[in-house]
């Protein structure tokens, strides 16, 4: 386990800082990509944002203050860029937000990335429906098993309010799959 406070301070170091940022990738690399792959959906978008989560990490190091975890720093700007990306990507394609989900789900089948069978495409289609704070808080606690106070870090919000949205997002996610 490393020491959080002295692994920021060579990140922090001019001198330390590539051999410390190449740790930061190999430690933080792969959870960081399946996080944002759950939300944008698609592999090639999910590597693009992985790739500007991390520049975003390197440029903006020295603004980090330490008021959360390292890695609750990292997924906020990964969800983050990833809701960018999506906004972005929908507002260039002149569609919605959940018109742009649904056409990553619908895609998902002829990607040769995704390895899922019938049921879990089905389970991304009914997450695609939630909103999108229930979709994050939704992965985050049942793909990424976080605790709420983890989420709560990350998203900046409160307990009770992730607690409220995973249960109704839950229970929009049985109605969906049980809805055929």
């Amino acid at each position: 386990m490393i020491n959080e406070t002295d692994f920021i301070l060579r990140l922090k170091d001019p001198k330390s800082k590539e051999a410390a940022f190449r740790e930061l990738l190999s430690l933080y690399k792969e959870r960081l990509y399946w996080h944002i792959r759950k939300i944008v959906i698609s592999h090639d978008d999910a590597d693009d944002v992985l790739q500007n989560t991390f520049v975003k990490v390197y440029r903006c190091i020295d603004k980090f203050k330490g008021d959360s975890k390292l890695y609750s720093w990292l997924y906020r700007i990964a969800t983050n860029e990833s809701i960018t990306h999506i906004n972005r990507n929908a507002k260039r394609m002149q569609i919605t937000n959940e018109e742009h989900q649904n056409l990553a789900i619908n895609n998902l089948e002829a990607d040769v990335y995704f390895e899922g069978d019938e049921i879990q495409l089905k389970l991304q289609k009914a997450i695609a429906t939630l909103p999108q704070k229930q979709q994050l808080v939704f992965n985050m606690k049942y793909f990424d098993e976080m605790k709420y106070k983890e989420i709560a870090e990350i998203l900046e919000t409160s307990e009770g309010a992730l607690k409220a949205s995973y249960h109704i997002a839950v229970k929009k996610i049985e109605s969906f799959l049980t809805s055929d």
